[in-house]
């Protein structure tokens, strides 16, 4: 199926906007709440990505604006991860903190770049798709490992299920023939209307007004 420019535009710039605002606001509730509002694994996942489609194999047009935006917000999500969250590993790894620190993101970067390039998919979208399944699971798992909701809230939770979707649409009227894509989007979306749901409820328990808390 043919898609228009406009149509192209409109999506890649809906998903950059809604990416963007759910950045921010991870950022904004971190230093509010003093803690890191992104799952570290997805962290090191969305690090890599971006790190490699601006400076190693760089997208084309407006994407590439997109990713570098997304990627020094990614940055500063990665200092709060690092003064706020990875201090706690402490108590486990001790000195070996910040080594691990850097072997998982290293270990992040090497998978991302090898997919990449063992599927010859200079998009990016087997892998992007993947660790947005990745990411969708662990902010569920987040919410119950916390017990709580400190660095979250609805508007990032809505606000990342429409930064995944309007690219789903894109790539499913571009590649409609491919089960795993299909796949990834129906899994990411299930996955992103449970963490929806589910924050809900825990924000409704703690006695907190859930659409206002940004």
């Amino acid at each position: 199926m043919p898609i228009t420019r406009e149509l192209l535009w409109t999506l890649q710039i809906g998903s950059g906007v809604f990416w963007g605002l759910t950045y921010l606001l991870i950022v904004r509730r971190g230093f509010l709440d003093r803690r890191c509002g992104m799952p570290l694994a997805a962290l090191a996942a969305n690090l890599s990505w971006e790190f490699i489609f601006v400076f190693v194999l760089p997208h084309g047009g407006l994407q590439i604006y997109i990713n570098a935006v997304c990627l020094l917000i990614d940055l500063i999500i990665l200092y709060q991860a690092i003064r706020f969250e990875i201090p706690r590993f402490r108590r486990l790894l001790g000195s070996w903190t910040y080594v691990a620190t850097f072997v998982g993101l290293a270990t992040a970067f090497g998978a991302v770049l090898t997919i990449t390039l063992e599927f010859d998919d200079r998009h990016g979208r087997y892998v992007a798709f993947g660790q947005n399944l990745m990411m969708s699971i662990l902010f569920v798992s987040m919410l119950f490992r916390r017990k709580g909701v400190r660095g979250q809230s609805m508007y990032i939770a809505v606000f990342k299920m429409l930064g995944t979707l309007l690219p789903s649409v894109l790539f499913y009227v571009l590649y409609p023939q491919s089960p795993l894509m299909i796949y990834l989007f129906a899994s990411i979306l299930l996955y992103d209307w449970a963490y929806i749901v589910l924050l809900y409820r825990k924000l409704k328990e703690g006695g907190i007004a859930p659409w206002r808390r940004a």
